[in-house]
């Protein structure tokens, strides 16, 4: 309010005496001023020292004061609007004044003003309250003086709030970039599981067809078969209805010689000897066949579209600059890509794990490394993987620069234990295989069946398959590979 009020009497401000108008007079020419300003100004004298009608009396015309212009009256009229508003802010004015000293703080036990600044107590205080008993041994300062130093260190201190202010703008950035990824990740994996069912679908589709198209050739075979004993049957009934039709005819005439005459050939017709009929073999549908154990059969003869990778890797470990594929079971190079920045994944190392750790038994994957010339296969000891923190045991074989090498880190980021390898030849794939509880890691060329390398260890935590692909070539890729499936029938007698 005060720059507000002080704006405005900047515009309230005569241009001669340079204060609020008094009793402002209107010029011709526009230009405002106080009634005594313009009266010294034409005569030169004070407005008190002329009499009033000498002033505006026989006085030859006189010129604004401002801008020369000639006035053509020697008694200007009376700006009664400006009068109003300059009488207005003079008011105004006092009143804020008034408040300003009425709201002064003053020491409520001794009255005076506020003029130090204790630093022990860290309070205002008085002249008075410097000398009392309670302040005793204190040191103060001028409140200026305090200001500027309580100021100071206000922003120092606001200086790491500012910066966690920042990191928060940060975090929420990334969370914003993480809640958009979810997105984009449970869009894609919706149409990978639609994907993959509609070509379960339509295996499932095309195998009923067929099953159902044997269960109709079935039907059409035995029911042809059935049809043709019927007809031979019908053969043989009209026969047989026909000679013990004739026979009785014979029986029921009434001319004896007639019958005698006939009796021969009646005969004959009565000692026919039909084939019985022979029961067809079996003649019904094998319901046994088409709907035993069918969900078996079916998912038995599934084998063959279907595969089953033991390790599955997991996209959110991934460097930002691996490219994994939609089954996730390979894993390249790219372009840097815009991922958010979550806890799991690896930003200083070229890393990615399986999405399944192992904490017993027995396991086995193999991974193609045929056409990578730097690639690194291995498990990681670690319970939650951050980027670039020095945690997590590696167990791993490489190929670097052509060296084959065995590498045991006790930590991502510290000193690597390395042992070079021989290795007869390029192995197409290496097998991995950890028996856990056993404490034994071991590497090999199951095309060759060569082995590589073993590690022993006395495993107490979760294990992860770490992979890393330093092939720059994005056609090249690091592939863990199918196994293969079977069945086992288990006997219970």
């Amino acid at each position: 309010m005060a720059s507000c009020l002080a704006r405005l009497g900047e515009e309230l401000t005569c241009p001669v005496c340079h204060d609020i108008f008094k009793h402002p007079v209107l010029l011709a020419c526009s230009h405002s001023f106080c009634k005594g300003c313009l009266q010294q100004c034409w005569t030169g004298r004070p407005a008190h020292e002329c009499p009033v009608q000498q002033w505006w009396t026989g006085r030859p015309a006189h010129e604004c004061p401002v801008c020369k212009t000639t006035s053509s009256s020697d008694n200007p009229p009376t700006n009664l609007a400006l009068k109003n508003l300059c009488e207005n802010f003079v008011e105004v004015k006092r009143q804020s004044d008034s408040s300003s000293v009425s709201s002064e703080v003053l020491c409520a036990e001794h009255g005076e003003k506020l003029r130090l600044f204790c630093l022990d107590d860290e309070q205002l205080a008085c002249l008075v309250c410097r000398d009392s008993e309670r302040h005793a041994g204190h040191k103060f300062l001028p409140v200026g003086e305090a200001l500027t130093r309580c100021k100071r260190k206000v922003q120092e201190l606001l200086k790491p709030l500012k910066k966690q202010l920042e990191d928060f703008d940060e975090v929420k950035t990334n969370y914003d970039q993480t809640e958009k990824h979810i997105k984009v990740q449970a869009q894609n994996t919706e149409t990978q599981i639609k994907e993959q069912f509609k070509n379960l679908h339509r295996f499932l589709r095309e195998e009923e067809d067929t099953r159902i198209a044997i269960l109709r050739v079935e039907e059409a075979h035995k029911s042809l078969e059935i049809e043709e004993r019927i007809e031979e049957l019908n053969r043989d009934m009209a026969t047989l209805s026909d000679a013990i039709n004739a026979a009785e005819d014979q029986l029921r005439a009434d001319d004896h010689v007639s019958f005698l005459q006939n009796y021969k050939t009646t005969m004959e017709g009565v000692q026919l000897t039909p084939q019985d009929p022979q029961p067809v073999s079996g003649p019904l549908i094998n319901e046994a066949k088409h709907l035993g154990n069918l969900a078996f059969r079916v998912w038995d003869k599934m084998k063959d579209i279907v595969s089953y990778t033991p390790v599955i890797l997991d996209p959110n470990t991934a460097h930002p600059e691996y490219i994994l594929s939609e089954d996730l079971i390979s894993v390249r190079h790219g372009g840097e890509q815009q991922l958010p920045v979550n806890p799991e994944r690896f930003l200083d190392y070229y890393y990615v794990l399986g999405s399944e750790g192992f904490n017993s038994g027995t396991h086995s994957w193999d991974v193609e490394v045929e056409h990578n010339r730097n690639w690194t296969v291995g498990v990681l000891a670690v319970s939650h993987p951050r980027q670039g923190e020095n945690d997590g045991i590696c167990w791993q074989i490489e190929l670097y620069q052509g060296e084959y090498r065995a590498a045991y880190s006790p930590g991502l980021g510290a000193l690597t234990c390395m042992t070079v390898l021989s290795v007869r030849q390029k192995p197409r794939r290496i097998r991995v295989q950890l028996v856990w509880n056993r404490g034994v890691l071991s590497f090999s060329d199951p095309d060759a069946d060569a082995h590589i390398h073993t590690f022993t260890h006395a495993f107490n935590g979760r294990l992860f398959p770490v992979f890393s692909n330093y092939e720059d070539a994005d056609d090249v890729s690091l592939k863990v590979l199918p196994g293969k499936i079977h069945v086992t029938l288990c006997d219970h007698s």
